[in-house]
């Protein structure tokens, strides 16, 4: 990666960077905190990745792909008593389902070191599963951010309702997928193909009245995408035609990361969210969420001015 002016914004981003085990033996370097700062330093911020790996092998190869691809480290951690964060993942007709492997080095993110607010500050739920990293995570809060990004990633066993409602309490802004949605709104768990655009908008208005957040964004599968902000009408967006799926691993990951650039770059509602589309659906055409291939930024950065 080339260098970036030291102006662009410092987004800070919390919480796990593990391995994505796929079938056959592919070993994928992911989580969705790295996945969204690995796309964001592509497109032009200064990320600062907040976690922990091992002091391993898998340890020492994140920092060096970070390094390689111009991230900064110093906000990395190592833990010499846990290892790297692993998911053993298994896909059947593309769609993943994760084996999440408890107790790693992500799960004991100090508090000490921590840096000084950036702009905005992004974070998942599954990071938050053990008490250090959730302590961590709460003194960063404590310094301050512009803005508090809630990214929620509801994988059993490693959540509960009122820990999430309690982060969207804090939160600014929530991206989060239908099935979240009407889990969190009322706690039914209910079959979301029953529920039609016209319930799925009032209950999403409803949900961001609640918790008072600047904005909403639903993600909706293969039928793309809805937002909705404090102060504008929801717009919704869909997938582009004839995609070529190859696995799904990463899309909302993708999608969360141009949905922050829109937000510090401060790009219409509507614009960002055709922008956050375009990159996830490119995204599901390759094996993996992230590429070290600046040529697969590069269309994104001529189209959008960057």
């Amino acid at each position: 990666m080339s260098d970036l002016s030291a102006e662009q914004p410092i987004v800070d981003i919390f919480g796990e960077v593990l391995f994505d085990c796929f079938p056959g033996g592919r070993r994928v370097l992911g989580g969705a905190p790295f996945n969204v700062a690995w796309h964001l330093r592509a497109f032009g911020t200064s990320p600062r990745l907040i976690s922990s790996v091992g002091d391993d092998p898998e340890g020492k190869q994140v920092r060096r792909a970070m390094q390689d691809w111009g991230m900064d480290t110093s906000t990395l951690q190592t833990d010499p008593d846990h290892a790297t964060g692993e998911v053993r993942i298994t896909l059947e007709e593309g769609e993943p389902t994760y084996d999440i492997i408890p107790d790693r080095a992500f799960d004991h993110i100090r508090t000490v070191d921590l840096p000084p607010a950036g702009e905005l500050l992004y974070h998942g739920t599954l990071a938050l599963r053990r008490p250090v990293s959730a302590a961590a995570l709460k003194a960063l809060k404590a310094r301050g951010h512009g803005i508090r990004f809630l990214d929620v990633n509801l994988r059993d066993p490693w959540w509960s309702a009122d820990e999430t409602r309690a982060l969207l309490q804090d939160a600014d802004w929530v991206k989060l997928n239908r099935g979240e949605l009407t889990l969190l709104a009322d706690g039914s768990g209910a079959n979301t193909e029953d529920i039609d655009d016209a319930q799925l908008t009032l209950l999403a208005s409803a949900f961001l009245a609640r918790h008072d957040l600047t904005g909403l964004v639903v993600t909706l599968g293969g039928d793309g995408a809805f937002a909705l902000g404090r102060e504008t009408s929801p717009v919704r967006v869909a997938p582009a035609p004839a995609l070529t799926v190859k696995d799904t691993v990463g899309a909302g990951d993708a999608f969360a990361s141009v949905l922050i650039l829109g937000i510090v770059r401060r790009w219409p509602l509507e614009a960002t969210l055709e922008r956050a589309q375009s990159f996830a659906s490119r995204i599901v055409e390759q094996h993996g969420a992230t590429a070290a291939d600046p040529a697969l930024y590069r269309p994104y950065l001529d189209q959008w001015g960057i």
